[in-house]
């Protein structure tokens, strides 16, 4: 089953890289900028987490080790938490890197990119609202992408929203299509508690 989901991947890494490519103008995301990893819930479905622990078992000794602290932590963070939803560092997120890159989950692979919501509209990543992503086109102010930031740029290419949600991408019916089953999809520090 690993196997084929690596074939969705593959065809949704392409896919994503030609994305990523045609806004390039309004992409800042760069190694050791890791605004996306350090307070979310990250969903993950049962595969990408049996996916990321093949990254992880990879890893050398010690950065395994760091990990595992940064699990327990979370945990106890998550166990003493009061509200409602539990925002948290990713546990793989080391020196402001990912550890287990090549392995990361779906919403890792497509936060960035302006998304398509057919209920919601498009909408822009929060990293917007501090000056990353789309932020040289984005109005803070009035929440919208703006002709007027856009037209003073001439790009070539305008910005564009994909329909890269999350819940579209782990649809079961692509699973199923390559031979596989996302199972069950939970925050990913639940998924150590198991």
């Amino acid at each position: 089953m690993i196997e084929n989901y690596i074939k969705y991947l593959a065809m949704l890494e392409e896919k994503l890289h030609g994305f990523f490519e045609k806004q390039k103008p309004y992409i800042f995301c760069h190694k050791g900028c890791s605004k996306c990893c350090e307070n979310a819930q990250y969903p993950f479905t049962q595969i990408e987490f049996e996916f990321i622990k093949i990254g992880f078992n990879k890893l050398p000794y010690d950065m395994k080790n760091r990990i595992r602290q940064n699990v327990e932590k979370t945990l106890e963070q998550k166990h003493q938490f009061k509200g409602e939803k539990f925002m948290y560092v990713c546990p793989f997120l080391i020196d402001n890197v990912c550890s287990v890159y090549n392995y990361r989950g779906i919403i890792c692979r497509t936060f960035g990119l302006l998304n398509a919501d057919e209920n919601k509209g498009s909408y822009v990543p929060f990293c917007a609202f501090e000056g990353l992503n789309y932020s040289n086109v984005f109005d803070t102010e009035r929440k919208i992408i703006s002709k007027e930031m856009y037209s003073k740029y001439n790009f070539e290419q305008e910005p564009l929203a994909f329909h890269v949600r999350y819940e579209f991408l782990t649809d079961e019916d692509f699973g199923k299509g390559y031979g596989f089953e996302f199972g069950p999809v939970k925050p990913l520090i639940d998924w150590f508690e198991n």
